[in-house]
């Protein structure tokens, strides 16, 4: 792993001389070489990763209906400007400007999605929202808690769709296709790519 000075202000606190990038190298089954990015400022302690593949991308869609245990354990890549979405629930998550990338497995995404609904159902309790959106909530939070079931008894699909091509599911049950030139035009694609250009790495 190397370490090297970004001359930028750190977007968070502004503070200037403080902002490092980290970059490590490594290998991922089925998706190759990439590089791992993090961007940090000793500053504020804020910090952004994201992941480079070693050869070219186009942009792309990773979709993989999850219907068995061993589709929950399978691996992810999903950078800071892949959008991932559950179509049958409705769900989505989009990449903002502090959106980060990040390796782990379905398993992983469901568990994030999980405790978003977690924290949006707590909030409703506390404005004493409507009774129908906190049972909304909490049918959601039981399907995604029932995909870890074995056999799973509601087959559910996720999707990773990024513009830089950088996010993949990696199973022999994914399909991956390209963007269709709507949708590449709709997507977000997340922080200043600036930040994690192939300039900053020379």
């Amino acid at each position: 792993m190397t370490e090297q000075e970004i001359e930028i202000p750190c977007p968070m606190c502004s503070v200037e001389g403080q902002v490092r990038m980290l970059t490590h190298l490594d290998e991922i089954p089925y998706f190759g070489e990439h590089t791992q990015i993090t961007v940090l400022c000793h500053a504020c302690g804020w910090r952004q990763t994201d992941f480079l593949p070693a050869e070219g991308k186009k942009p792309g869609a990773s979709t993989l209906v999850i219907s068995k245990p061993e589709h929950i354990r399978a691996r992810v890549v999903r950078s800071s400007s892949c959008t991932v979405r559950i179509p049958e629930l409705d769900l989505e998550v989009k990449p903002g400007t502090a959106s980060t990338g990040y390796v782990s497995n379905v398993e992983g995404v469901i568990n994030r999605f999980m405790d978003i609904i977690i924290m949006v159902t707590r909030q409703c309790y506390a404005e004493d929202a409507p009774s129908e959106d906190i049972k909304t909530l909490q049918e959601l939070h039981t399907t995604l808690l029932e995909l870890k079931e074995d056999p799973i008894p509601r087959a559910i699909t996720l999707e990773f769709l990024d513009p830089h091509g950088n996010s993949q599911i990696l199973s022999p049950d994914a399909v991956q296709r390209d963007l269709e030139p709507d949708e590449y035009d709709e997507l977000p694609v997340g922080p200043d790519p600036a930040i994690f250009s192939a300039e900053s790495l020379a």
